[in-house]
């Protein structure tokens, strides 16, 4: 048969896990009993009901405010821990404190020292950089040894090919900046507006504004491509 509220609750009050509110030696009512209470499904109804009974059994005590009753644990059935008693807690609480203190400085430690291993490689993970670093400083000494040999990189014909496509685009560069500031006089000789916010205006930026310089370009070019300074 299955017991009901009150049985229940003289029976397992204390021993099922409760959450923390419930297990402090504090008054409750009867709504806070029903929420410590609810992954057992009893409802506010039935608790109210239990408590009355444990209250009118003297099991527990109550003391009413207006329409709320309040209870409370009877005081009488707890031990009353006298002064040395009292020192004895503090001492071991204070003393279990230290211990807690301690476990904990030494988990950190531990802890750090876990994060510290996991940073470092693993001997294979060494071995496997070991051998890139390797083949890499190969790679190098091989390229290194062609280029004190004197081996040509660049076959001629492409080289010449490359610098003359370089040198066409140089020349478009220079002949689109003159068509530009040929325009540009033109539209900007008579007009009453400030040049400066005109451009601004229009969106136009010069090479200048972007850090960019033709002549840095046609510098890069062997001396017989390169175009007198000062030529557009």
């Amino acid at each position: 048969m299955r017991q009901n509220t009150c049985d229940f609750l003289k029976e397992r009050f204390v021993s099922i896990d409760l959450p923390f509110p419930c297990r402090q030696n504090r008054p409750l009512n009867s709504q806070n009993v029903a929420d410590c209470l609810q992954k057992f499904n009893l409802k506010k109804t039935a608790v109210q009901k239990a408590l009355d009974a444990l209250a009118d059994s003297g099991k527990i005590s109550f003391k009413e405010y207006g329409k709320q009753k309040i209870y409370l644990a009877r005081q009488d059935q707890f031990k009353i821990p006298n002064s040395e008693e009292l020192t004895q807690m503090k001492e071991s609480n204070s003393t279990l404190q230290q211990n807690l203190h301690e476990q904990k400085k030494a988990i950190s430690q531990v802890e750090e020292e876990i994060r510290t291993l996991q940073s470092n490689l693993t001997l294979q993970q060494m071995r496997e950089k070991e051998a890139r670093l390797r083949k890499e400083v190969k790679e190098l000494v091989d390229k290194l040894e062609i280029l004190r040999e004197g081996v040509t990189l660049v076959k001629p014909e492409d080289r010449k090919a490359i610098e003359h496509i370089y040198s066409e685009k140089l020349s478009q560069w220079r002949r689109r900046k003159r068509m530009f500031k040929d325009l540009w006089d033109t539209i900007t000789e008579n007009s009453p507006k400030d040049l400066k916010e005109f451009k601004e205006e229009l969106g136009i930026e010069y090479d200048e504004d972007v850090g960019v310089n033709l002549q840095s370009f046609t510098d890069m070019l062997p001396q017989t491509r390169k175009r007198p300074r000062g030529r557009l």
